[in-house]
């Protein structure tokens, strides 16, 4: 059985050649991604037993999810068959001045018609260690919704760890309920925090007046932010918030805070400069940090390989980060000169 788990949809990524608008050729590079499972995927590439709970179709393509998710070492017995369809996003990477873009087409997909009672869950958290969730299952139907809420009780039930990933998309909120109207309910079983810097604002309404639009950060207002975060919600142990500063499509900086019960840490910065795919960056931070709180003592530390992780996430192609932690480690010591290794 996994020890660390991961709950969501994996969904048939669809991205246009290059930096190409939308059928501007006849064709699309289709890979496989989606945040939970990019998670877990990471996980398992950093040596940590990782399982991925969803559901999918009794079809070839879920066959092929199903397949992609073991070449990782990802276990995948907790896969509920069910449904008709897989997930799909439309990906068209953007360049300098224009924006990368996202179309969904996940309606009706098999994790998003399940609804509680559909997972044994003191089946699957039997030995298991950790639960890792975001705010993307709970945002594509209320059925989804209830589930992922069912999930996180049934967790905390197991004495299992809960980490949550906030992930606001403001383009699956389309069933009635806000995004706040669920997630604060969600959070409440949450013990480590992850968002970047909208999430904690769309996904939860906490707000202290911090800049989202500029590319500029002011560290003092995430300070206050994530005080206020755990002080709304003191069952949740601590937060992590991504900072990045986007300069353009091609051009970010990029760092991250933490807070916990002895204080406030903020990480070294990184200039990320011709990034080859953002896609899957949080899901990257989400995942090195999971492996950081569990590996090292000193939380300084498993921010720095959160951090380090999610950088050379930016130069890989493809949803997951294809990384391993002598990698990481070797960017944390200071040694990011892109040399050849021969």
């Amino acid at each position: 059985m996994a020890s660390f788990l991961t709950f969501g949809e994996i969904m048939l990524r669809l991205k246009t050649p290059g930096h190409e608008r939308f059928f501007q050729s006849p064709q699309f590079e289709a890979t496989f991604g989606g945040g939970e499972a990019n998670v877990a995927v990471a996980l398992c590439n950093y040596g940590l037993d990782a399982g991925f709970i969803t559901a999918l179709p009794e079809n070839d393509i879920g066959e092929c999810a199903m397949r992609e998710l073991r070449s990782f070492g990802v276990t995948t017995n907790h896969i509920r068959r069910s449904g008709d369809r897989v997930g799909i996003y439309f990906l068209e990477t953007g360049a300098n001045q224009r924006p990368s873009k996202v179309i969904y087409d996940r309606a009706n997909s098999s994790i998003a018609e399940c609804k509680p009672g559909d997972f044994d869950w003191p089946k699957i958290f039997a030995g298991a260690t950790w639960l890792h969730i975001t705010g993307i299952t709970p945002a594509l139907t209320q059925g989804a919704a209830d589930l992922s809420l069912e999930c996180v009780k049934a967790a905390k039930e197991a004495g299992v760890q809960v980490s949550c990933d906030f992930n606001f998309r403001s383009k699956l909120w389309k069933y009635g309920k806000s995004a706040p109207e669920v997630m604060t309910e969600l959070v409440k079983f949450v013990d480590v925090g992850i968002a970047n810097e909208e999430d904690c604002q769309k996904s939860l309404g906490v707000s202290v007046d911090v800049e989202v639009e500029s590319g500029e950060l002011d560290t003092n207002k995430y300070e206050a932010l994530t005080t206020k975060v755990l002080d709304l919600f003191p069952n949740m142990e601590s937060i992590a918030v991504t900072l990045r500063e986007s300069i353009n499509a091609d051009q970010n900086g990029w760092s991250a805070c933490f807070r916990d019960k002895d204080g406030f840490k903020l990480s070294r910065r990184y200039e990320l400069t011709d990034i080859v795919d953002r896609v899957g960056g949080g899901d990257s931070f989400a995942s090195a940090l999971i492996y950081g709180l569990n590996a090292y003592d000193d939380r300084q530390q498993s921010l720095e390989f959160a951090v380090a992780a999610s950088c050379l996430k930016h130069s890989i192609l493809g949803d997951f980060n294809r990384v391993s932690v002598a990698e990481v480690q070797k960017l944390m010591s200071g040694d990011g000169s892109g040399r050849v290794q021969r």
